[in-house]
Order: structure tokens, then sequence, then C-alpha cells
């Protein structure tokens, strides 16, 4: 089986290398990138399952090569930054990336984010699970929507995975970002809706005749299954 590729782009070898090292020993392919521009020549050439991005490159905002890559190719990607305000968490996260990590990091525990991200990437389903209209897998980070399974960022499957936890049972904003964000401010507000928004269009692009997840107004969300 050939190996999984992983695209890291970071412009410091203090923090390429150590986590391409456990990459490489967890039996990833992985191949560093200090430029943006570079990464997205190799782009046109291969697509990888996996890119690591940091914000703060030297050529490009790392904001806008994700809006450019993510025009090009469907894939993972997750946000490696020194940055710790909150602003650009929030912006990283509504943009849709799959993780965001900040520096200094265990190179460990990026590498086991990255192998749940892809294993929620390309995980398939038995015929038992297509029968159901949602099936939600904790353990392989996966769900299951009439058959098809959703390619989704690891924020809204934690919130999925919460509604579908209690069906019909109303959550509040609140709730959901203390459940996924513990630091959170309330500012965080905003970042829920969003991620409520294209987990809604990710679920209404498979089935357009059903809306399960519903906003109940000045309360916050629930998740009714037909």
């Amino acid at each position: 089986m050939a190996k999984r590729l992983i695209f890291i782009v970071d412009d410091e070898p203090a923090i390429t290398e150590p986590l391409a090292y456990a990459l490489t020993t967890d039996g990833f392919q992985v191949e560093s990138f200090t430029l943006g521009q570079a990464c997205q020549q190799r782009l046109n050439e291969q697509i990888p399952d996996l890119l690591v991005l940091d914000v703060g490159l030297p050529d490009i905002n790392g904001f806008e090569l994700f809006r450019t890559i993510k025009a090009q190719a469907d894939l993972p990607i997750l946000f490696l930054t020194a940055r710790g305000e909150e602003i650009d968490r929030v912006v990283g996260l509504e943009l849709g990336a799959d993780d965001y990590v900040v520096k200094p990091f265990s190179p460990r525990e990026v590498a086991a984010r990255i192998r749940v991200i892809i294993k929620r990437y390309n995980t398939g389903v038995s015929d038992t699970k297509r029968e159901q209209s949602l099936t939600v897998n904790q353990q392989t980070a996966t769900a299951v929507y009439f058959g098809t399974t959703l390619s989704l960022t690891r924020f809204e499957f934690l919130i999925l995975a919460q509604l579908a936890e209690s069906p019909e049972h109303v959550f509040s904003r609140a709730q959901l970002i203390d459940t996924l964000w513990p630091d959170r401010s309330g500012s965080m507000e905003r970042s829920v809706d969003t991620h409520i928004k294209t987990l809604r269009s990710k679920l209404k692009h498979i089935r357009a005749d059903v809306d399960v997840i519903k906003t109940h107004r000045g309360l916050g969300y629930s998740l009714e299954l037909p």
C-alpha cells in the first residue's frame, strides 16, 4: 500500500524537521516547503493526503494560500502557527481548516491529529451503516449520511457528534462552545454559527430535501433525524 503523502509548509527548520521525523516514523511520506509558492507549484503535479500550513509564511499569507489551495483541490488542511491570538483561530476555523495547532507543540500529538483527520476523509462504510440516515462513529471520527461518508473539518464533526448524542435536544451556542472550545470567549459564538452553516450545506448537498439541523431562535440548535 502506498504511503500517505503529507505536505508541510513552514519556513522554520526547527518546526518542520521534528514534525517530518514524527510523521515519517508513523509511516507517512513527507515533503517540506519553506515558501507557499513552491508548495503551489508542487500541487500542480500531485495532491497530498493532507497539508500542514503555517500562517506566517515569508512570501504569502497562509490564509490567502489556504483559499487558493481549497479552490484547486479538496484536501484536509491543518493550520500550524506561532500566533495564539483568538482572531487568528477564528479566521482559520471559519475558513474551514480541519484543525489549528499553535506553536510550540508536540510533533507526536500533531501526527496523531493528522491520522484522525485522514481517517475521517478516507474511511469506508458498511452496507449496514448505509441503511441509516446518519451514523456517527467517535472512534474512527467518521460520519455517514444517507450512505455517503461526509468530508468534515474537525470542528464540524465535533458539532455533529455533539448534536447526534441527543437528537431533538436543543444545544445552546454556549453549550457547544464549552464542549468544543473550553478556552473560548464570547466572540467564539460567531464561529459556531459559521460551522453550523457549512455543516448544514454539506448535509444538504447529499439530501437537498432533508434539513436535519434545526435552528431554534434565541435558544440554539438541535438534530432531528427522519
